[in-house]
């Protein structure tokens, strides 16, 4: 790609300076379209972004000539610089980047931009500038007190949804709210009747209440019956969930696809065991249905322990549709299926979801709650 940045000193027409820049659109369509390269490369991708000071008239087209001027002198052939927002934001992608050296060339850009303004005589200008810097694949957080939700910048398609997709998630939400609402009342004696079930089967509370990423990766209490014994060690699911995610492909290799539950987990009550095989434990997501963290049909929703050992392809799961309590992945293998087969199947659901693949996996649901196929 040829070198868009270089602008001419003596021009002050900002229509002319938006020209030679990408617009908007464009450029949020590299930042996709190089975000999902790095996916496959296996590099990183670095986002750095200029804010213009809030100015007007020919100042401000004379401050953005200043600004690609100087992003020129950071840019090579493969670079692309463009608009972020319109007169407001600039933007320069620096793909293909080592991940090793993600830190130190972050530095060296932004330390170089700040040179190449001085350089110009416009030290005042970069005193006033707004420089940011996002890097993709994002860090992995190292706790749940620490989730950040998705950075639009990042995922600028996200945000744009055409008039057919915005009508069918309102038609999605509002059934939501109705069926869950619907079976809560419905489902009343049997929360009332398991709840007993539960507080006899051992000591402590009937609901368990664990974090959960959400849509977008933004946090949320999920709740469930308790199947446990109360203050047991949830170390020994880590360990495991880790060790699938990342040894899964090998166990597949052998023709032994590795199971994502647990067997034989020492932790389950005698109780637990049959609520985990129907999936009864699953009712009181009901609520968090109808609290809009979940829906009745999508992606399993993900521990933060988990989100730290995916690469950056499986986060299209909790990015491209909202969590729910039954989905693809539950009615076509559940724990039986490896780890990347279940992402595919999230990702199948989530890019080709409708109303009628949502009724079809919920008239499924409740077969593969009675034989209890894939579940542990």
């Amino acid at each position: 790609m040829k070198n868009i940045g270089v602008v001419s000193h003596q021009d002050s027409d900002m229509t002319k300076q938006q020209s030679l820049l990408l617009d908007e659109c464009l450029f949020k369509q590299a930042v996709t379209r190089e975000r999902k390269r790095t996916e496959r490369s296996g590099l990183a991708m670095v986002l750095l972004l200029i804010g213009l000071p809030n100015r007007s008239g020919e100042q401000k087209a004379a401050e953005a000539t200043s600004v690609a001027n100087a992003l020129s002198a950071v840019t090579s052939d493969l670079d692309i610089l463009g608009w972020v927002e319109p007169s407001s934001i600039i933007g320069l992608i620096v793909p293909e980047i080592d991940p090793a050296g993600l830190t130190d060339t972050c530095d060296r850009l932004e330390g170089t931009f700040r040179n190449a303004i001085a350089f110009q005589g416009d030290g005042e200008l970069g005193q006033h500038l707004s420089i940011r810097v996002r890097v993709y694949p994002e860090p992995v957080v190292s706790s749940e007190d620490q989730m950040c939700p998705m950075d639009p910048l990042l995922y600028p398609e996200l945000l744009t949804k055409r008039p057919s997709i915005q009508n069918f998630q309102m038609l999605k939400r509002g059934m939501d709210i109705v069926f869950s609402a619907l079976l809560l009342i419905l489902l009343l004696p049997a929360f009332a009747l398991i709840a007993v079930f539960v507080k006899l089967s051992s000591p402590g509370p009937v609901f368990f209440k664990q974090m959960r990423v959400g849509y977008l990766m933004k946090p949320f209490m999920m709740y469930k019956f308790r199947t446990m014994h109360a203050k047991s060690d949830h170390q020994v699911h880590q360990d495991y969930v880790s060790w699938f995610i990342t040894a899964s492909d090998q166990g597949q290799s052998q023709g032994k696809p590795p199971i994502f539950k647990m067997v034989n987990d020492p932790r389950i009550t005698s109780i637990g065991r049959i609520l985990r095989r129907t999936s009864l434990d699953e009712l009181p997501q009901l609520w968090n249905v109808l609290v809009g963290d979940m829906s009745l049909v999508g992606p399993r929703p993900p521990l933060p322990y988990e989100l730290q050992q995916y690469k950056p392809w499986h986060r299209g799961r909790v990015l491209e549709a909202r969590p729910g309590m039954t989905g693809l992945w539950q009615v076509a293998g559940r724990s039986r299926t490896t780890f990347d087969e279940m992402v595919r199947l999230d990702l199948r659901y989530a890019r080709t979801m409708s109303l009628w693949s949502d009724i079809k996996i919920l008239l499924a649901t409740p077969a593969a709650m009675i034989t209890g196929k894939g579940a542990c």
